[in-house]
């Protein structure tokens, strides 16, 4: 009787003030989420209704070669790749760059290879001569470290000699092919108009259609560029650089300190430091770029914790140097801060999960904690169909989507907090692994890696939630008067297969 007494009080007293405390913060923050949702899209319908291409925003006219002087009113061009043991996909970003469309003379390719496996780096040293002997100015550069991991490596490809005498520097990793035309869509932006520092093209998948998580993957990626890097780049000419896929002006490069390697996020730390120098950012939707998204799930999980670990520590180590900028205006540092940071690296990783997954199903046990309709059913479903708009053949995996996106939501705020905190995997850097998906046949002798058995496949975290989740599901079903069970049901399928393994490739 004593310990009933004991659980009853602990009800009353602690569990239930909790959650009533809980509640009205997340419903708080789902109006937050969904007005910045809201505002983006608003944007989008904007550009797309009155035509606002970035053609027509800023100067822009093809470059011909002059009858004289060849390609030498040209502006001189370098093309980083780095590149980390990436035997699959090494041969794809070489040969694209390449074949990029621009005068020899006005052009070098740097091969950025931080390799540590020797055959790897014979094979990446014969595809750079075997270009060079037709004619292409390509450096291949090594270093004795992998100090800085890809800002490192992006650093120190720099500091030669010969990189003194170019104007811009577009960037593409190991996986990304730029079509021939890149270079001449691209830089005629950064030519005609002095204030800008960053052109962005969008990503293209050649792998989306791999696997269910590869489309999924295609879904939160398009509604990324759809909206966060067009409404960045049409309302505040600032969005976060992509990290490869981009040209830069050199000079805005360098007046901002140029790379550092302080988080995992180098190429988001270059952007706002050289946003806050009041250069300009333009995103073009038209231009594409192939890549390959991770088709394994334990590559994907890697990828997002780097993906939501570092905007969160970059959050807690230039708040105060964005506040005291005297560069820009109070309006972009407030649109940097709230919209750009918080809103969208920080809150909705913690509320997607502790709402969905933790707040939400916890409240089936406590007929005390009343969450309201709108904050589960109407605000998510329009959320939802923002997203689903960026992918119209995807349409009908919107339901998959939501669920996956709240099991991946448990990583990203756990990447999240270490961020935050600095915590031991603060740094924590793996490479997304490429299977050199885009080659139809592959190029290269494939390694075959000793298949995983089912115990070093069991993500535990995963499993865990996923079996609290369905008692909530078993005791709604048992003792609710509402239809939560059956949302509670899938997405405790969600987190359990994943948990198992069973996604991906």
């Amino acid at each position: 009787m004593e310990t009933l007494w004991y659980l009853r009080e602990t009800r009353s007293l602690l569990i239930v003030p909790i959650l009533k405390c809980l509640v009205p913060i997340c419903l708080v923050i789902s109006l937050l989420v969904f007005v910045e949702s809201v505002y983006m899209n608003i944007v989008v319908i904007y550009v797309k209704l009155f035509k606002r291409k970035p053609e027509k925003i800023y100067k822009w006219e093809a470059m011909k070669e002059d009858i004289e002087q060849g390609g030498q009113n040209f502006p001189m061009v370098l093309v980083q790749i780095p590149m980390y043991n990436e035997r699959e996909v090494f041969q794809l970003s070489i040969g694209a760059a390449c074949r990029l469309i621009w005068p020899l003379d006005r052009l070098i390719v740097q091969v950025l290879d931080d390799s540590t496996d020797p055959t790897i780096m014979e094979m990446v040293s014969m595809e750079c001569a075997k270009w060079a002997s037709k004619g292409i100015n390509i450096k291949c550069e090594r270093r004795d470290n992998r100090s800085g991991y890809k800002a490192g490596a992006l650093k120190q490809g720099m500091r030669h000699s010969y990189v003194k005498q170019c104007n811009y520097v577009a960037i593409f990793d190991a996986d990304f092919q730029p079509e021939p035309d890149y270079l001449q869509r691209t830089v005629p932006f950064l030519i005609h108009n002095p204030e800008l520092a960053l052109v962005q093209a969008r990503w293209k998948f050649v792998n989306a259609n791999k696997c269910l998580m590869t489309r999924m993957q295609e879904m939160s990626l398009n509604y990324h560029f759809m909206a966060e890097q067009e409404s960045g780049s049409t309302r505040h000419a600032f969005f976060g650089f992509n990290g490869t896929a981009g040209v830069w002006r050199l000079a805005a490069m360098e007046e901002a300190g140029g790379w550092k390697d302080r988080t995992t996020v180098e190429d988001m730390d270059l952007a706002v430091r050289v946003g806050l120098h009041g250069w300009k950012f333009v995103f073009v939707n038209d231009i594409a770029v192939k890549s390959e998204l991770p088709s394994q799930f334990k590559a994907f999980r890697f990828q997002q914790h780097r993906w939501s670990c570092g905007p969160a520590n970059l959050f807690r180590k230039m708040t105060m140097e964005i506040i005291h900028n005297k560069r820009v205006k109070i309006w972009k540092k407030l649109y940097v801060i709230y919209s750009f940071f918080f809103v969208r690296k920080i809150i909705v990783h913690f509320f997607t999960f502790f709402f969905y997954c933790v707040v939400l199903p916890t409240s089936v046990f406590f007929n005390e904690v009343n969450i309201p309709t709108w904050s589960t059913i109407y605000l998510p479903l329009m959320i939802t169909l923002f997203n689903a708009i960026a992918t119209p053949r995807s349409f009908y995996l919107v339901v998959f989507w939501v669920l996956f996106e709240n099991v991946m939501a448990m990583h990203r705020t756990k990447g999240t907090f270490i961020g935050l905190l600095e915590g031991g995997r603060v740094n924590e850097w793996v490479v997304t692994e490429k299977l050199g998906d885009a080659l139809e046949t592959k190029l290269l002798p494939q390694v075959k890696k000793p298949r995983n058995g089912i115990l070093q496949r069991l993500n535990s975290k995963e499993i865990m939630v996923g079996i609290y989740i369905l008692c909530c599901a078993c005791y709604d079903f048992a003792f609710g008067n509402t239809l939560l069970y059956i949302y509670l049901s899938m997405q405790a399928l969600a987190f359990i297969i994943c948990g198992v393994g069973f996604v991906g490739t």
